[in-house]
């Protein structure tokens, strides 16, 4: 799964649109004067523009979520005519990445999009494409020192942990006492810290809730059970359950039927299609999933895209991408499912 701390410039998941959006300057004087942002092009659209050759080097899709990130990357790059997209393989060995960056930076191609199966471990490497001059979007797990990217472009996970609570706060702030228990991710990973720090803060605003149990998994279907099993044994009632993951929530809501156990919600993480089809579908304790979208790796191709054509972001006035981008943990549930069913991965 990804790793990352940094949350920065708040955007959605949705592509990049065509169209600016261009501020106008007026002075003290009758006549108006027009900005540089109205002079300039700021805007990558979806025209075809000078040929750009992105590299792109990710991790083995041996999740749903990275198979999803490499998916999303190659659909976005055909959009374009006038992109090239040279996708490595992907390893988690962090040496075997290594060698497939610098084998897209001895290509010299214009761009490149990487996904570290290591971030601080590449973090040389992606210093090594800067210093070539051949600009870095650092998808996710972030490197570490931020002169190694351009452009960072990943989750939220303090903010998935603070939609789950908040969501789970509101369907029981009348609810005197309430119980709920929290199916984490791999404890030794920041990002597992992050999602539990954010979901028991948002937990702080509803005082009638005590969370009675956690338990880490290891965001695998096998993990997922097992945990979930030992969590129902230990807790003969509670009244709501946050799990981290989606995969290893496939597994939860096995034991959790073989259990024969109900009266208590559900909520998933990250956003996979069979989660959203659940939720759909309303027939088992899964309402909801936040969403950890890997449709990221579809707005890293559209920045490296415009990165690579000198151009700005439509929306913003400014001439240059920005310096980090940060998806919304969006909470999906049968209200507005339809809404995100395309997004979910398998």
């Amino acid at each position: 799964m990804p790793e990352t701390s940094r949350r920065g410039l708040l955007f959605g998941t949705a592509a990049i649109s065509a169209g600016a959006f261009l501020t106008a300057c007026t002075s003290n004087e009758p006549e108006k004067k027009e900005s540089a942002a109205n002079t300039q092009p700021a805007a990558a659209d979806d025209k075809p523009g000078t040929p750009v050759t992105i590299g792109f080097a990710g991790p083995q899709a041996d999740h749903g979520w990275l198979n999803a990130i490499n998916e999303n990357a190659k659909s976005r790059a055909a959009r374009y005519s006038e992109v090239t997209l040279d996708i490595t393989e992907g390893s988690n060995d962090t040496a075997a990445q290594i060698g497939q960056v610098e084998t897209l930076i001895n290509k010299k191609v214009d761009v490149l999009v990487i996904l570290p199966a290591d971030g601080k471990a590449l973090t040389q490497v992606g210093l090594k494409a800067m210093r070539a001059g051949i600009p870095v979007i650092n998808l996710d797990r972030i490197f570490a020192d931020p002169q190694a990217y351009r452009c960072w472009v990943g989750g939220d996970n303090y903010g998935m942990g603070v939609s789950a609570g908040n969501y789970i706060g509101e369907k029981l702030k009348d609810k005197p006492n309430a119980k709920v228990i929290e199916l984490a991710g791999i404890d030794n990973l920041e990002l597992t810290q992050q999602r539990t720090q954010g979901f028991d803060d948002a937990l702080k605003n509803f005082p009638n809730i005590k969370k009675v149990a956690r338990q880490a998994a290891d965001f695998t279907v096998e993990s997922g059970q097992a945990k979930m099993a030992q969590l129902l044994q230990a807790q003969p009632s509670f009244d709501a359950l946050w799990n981290h993951d989606d995969d290893q929530g496939v597994g939860a809501l096995r034991a959790i039927q073989q259990a024969g156990r109900d009266g208590f919600l559900m909520v998933g993480g990250a956003g996979a299609k069979a989660a959203m089809d659940a939720i759909k579908a309303d027939n088992s304790v899964l309402k909801a999933t936040v969403l950890y979208p890997p449709t990221m790796a579809a707005s890293a191709i559209d920045l490296a895209r415009a990165l690579g054509q000198a151009k700005g972001v439509s929306g913003l006035a400014e001439l240059e991408i920005p310096a980090s981008l940060t998806c919304y943990s969006a909470v999906v549930d049968k209200e507005n499912v339809d809404q995100y069913l395309p997004t979910g991965f398998s």
